[in-house]
This record gives C-alpha cells, sequence and structure tokens, in this order.
C-alpha cells in the first residue's frame, strides 16, 4: 500500500485548546493516521506528523486549514519562529510504494483546493516549486505575514494559486513535496543570541557551513536561553552528530556550553543509530545488532 508522510507546521503552540481542535480535525479523516505532535511555546508553532494515501491526505489537510483558519489571526500572533500563514508550510514526502512525482501532484491539487476553498494564497516549494527561486522554503518566507501584501504586489511574487493578497488573518501558504528531514535544534546555556546566531551562521550551508543544514538563532524567552534551531535534510550525508559536535565547539570558543538538543517529531531510527556509533565508538555496527530491529526482519 503506498505511504505518504505529511508533516504541516502550524503557526500556534501556546493555546492549547487551539492545538486540541486541530489535531481532532486530522484524527476525524478516515485513512489518515495521526503518529506525533507537538507544540513550543517559544516558537508559538505546532508540527503534525501523519501518514495515509493521497486522497484521504488531502481530506486531512483541508480539515486542517478549516479548523486553523477559524481559529488562528496571525494580527495577533508573534513568536520566534518565522511564518507566512496559520498554516504555514505542508510539506508531503515519500514512504513506500509512492514517488517523488505522486508527491508533487499531491502538493499541487492540495494547493489548488486550499487556495479556492479558503481564498488563501499559495505556493509551491521544494520538489513541486514552480521556480528554482521557489525552491527554499526561506526565500518564500522572508518578510513574513507582516510583509505579505508588500510582498504579492510584486510581479515576480504572484502566488501559485489563490488571490494575490493575504488572507486578513490566515495569511499565506507554502505546501510542496521533500524529501523526510529532521527538525533538530540545540539549546546553549546562554541568553546570548548574538552566539546562537554566529553559531548559525557557522554551520548552515547558505553562510558556507554543511551542506544539508538550515540554522537560525532564536531567543526561547520563556526560559531564558538561546537555540540554534535547524533543518537538517540529508542526514546520511551530514549526520546529527557531526552538527552537534561542531556546534560544542563553537559554543566553547564564546565560553558557552550545550545545555541539551531536542527533536521536533519524529527522526528516522538510522539518524540516531549513526549517532550511537560514533559516541560509543562502536567498531563494525550493524543495524542488525538492535534488538527490535531484529525482530522485524525476515530470517
Amino acid at each position: 500500500m503506498p505511504v505518504i508522510e505529511c508533516v504541516p507546521n502550524v503557526s500556534e503552540g501556546r493555546r492549547a485548546e487551539v492545538v486540541l481542535a486541530l489535531v481532532d480535525a486530522v484524527r476525524r479523516v478516515d485513512g489518515v493516521r495521526l503518529l506525533d505532535h507537538s507544540s513550543d511555546r517559544s516558537h508559538n508553532r505546532s508540527v503534525l506528523t501523519m501518514i495515509g494515501e493521497a486522497e484521504p491526505l488531502q481530506a486531512a489537510i483541508i480539515a486542517l486549514f478549516e479548523a486553523a483558519v477559524t481559529r488562528i489571526d496571525l494580527r495577533q500572533q508573534s513568536g520566534a519562529h518565522p511564518r507566512v500563514g496559520a498554516v504555514d508550510v505542508v510539506p508531503f514526502i515519500p514512504v513506500a510504494d509512492v514517488t517523488m512525482a505522486e508527491c508533487v501532484a499531491l502538493a499541487r491539487a492540495t494547493a489548488a483546493a486550499v487556495a479556492r476553498r479558503f481564498e488563501l494564497p499559495v505556493f509551491l516549494y521544494e520538489e513541486a516549486a514552480s521556480t528554482p527561486e521557489r525552491r527554499n522554503l526561506e526565500h518564500i518566507r522572508r518578510g513574513e505575514f507582516e510583509g505579505l501584501t508588500a510582498k504579492l504586489a510584486l510581479p515576480e511574487w504572484m502566488p501559485d494559486f489563490g488571490p494575490p493578497r493575504p488572507h486578513p488573518s490566515a495569511g499565506a501558504s507554502v505546501i510542496g513535496a521533500r524529501m523526510p528531514l529532521i527538525a533538530y535544534n540545540v539549546n546553549l546555556a546562554t541568553d546570548r543570541l548574538d552566539v546562537a546566531k554566529k553559531i548559525a551562521t557557522a554551520v548552515r550551508h547558505s553562510s558556507g557551513g554543511f551542506r544539508y543544514v538550515k540554522a537560525m538563532g532564536v531567543t526561547l524567552e520563556d526560559r531564558g536561553i538561546v537555540q540554534v534551531s535547524m533543518n537538517l535534510t540529508n542526514y546520511e550525508r551530514t549526520p546529527i552528530f557531526r552538527v552537534f559536535e561542531t556546534i560544542k565547539r563553537e559554543a566553547a570558543r564564546y565560553g558557552v556550553s550545550v545545555l541539551e538538543s531536542e527533536i521536533i517529531g519524529l527522526v528516522p531510527a538510522a539518524a540516531l543509530l549513526s549517532s550511537a556509533e560514533y559516541f560509543l565508538q562502536i567498531g563494525g555496527f550493524r543495524p542488525e545488532q538492535v534488538l527490535e530491529t531484529r525482530l522485524m526482519q525476515r530470517d
């Protein structure tokens, strides 16, 4: 059976009753399995992880928009994470017996349906992008919700679907198809935002760092610390442990220690196994040596 993963990011992480309503909207759709959901108060953002086939997933995203558009007003919302929409970004990810081309087709169909139903501008990104300039999410999100009116007035930023003006309260949305990524954050034992930003500059690809890392420095106001917030877009070529060790060394240059790291949503087991192999210095380690992995294999 084809399996597609979908990981919508929603611009609400503080009002538990709103997050619950969004989660319930997805859970009521037959044929969709909600694997995980998490919220962050400082980012004011929630991430849902679901799997299913194309048609049920599209229905679940429509239901999510229905719940979010009536409950989230970006004119009154703020947080550490940049955003352009109430339902900010919706990626479709091939998992089993499905191609990237099929996920691209699903992204385009979903974007058209969302724009039509909610009169909301939608951009396509990553593998579904209509132009090279729209592949990178950060380019589309630059200027955030507050800058959408001016951005959409530019000919080069006409939305792929929907009106050339933001929804009054829900802004816009970015929908696309991509390979799996890991949302990985490292929290620093300091409140110095300049340090987090310098470290983010050192590790992210766009400023000369690791090829498959996107990073930014943010303040976690509710905890009084700062964070290097990242997306790792290819954990095989740029593994978690390499990024973590580099951040530790960079932080030490400023007399700062790492408080902890965190993973948002789900993560492939292989990404964690490679980190265990590295830090424990296990020679000749094989994934089959993990009991649970071996139990799931056929002889």
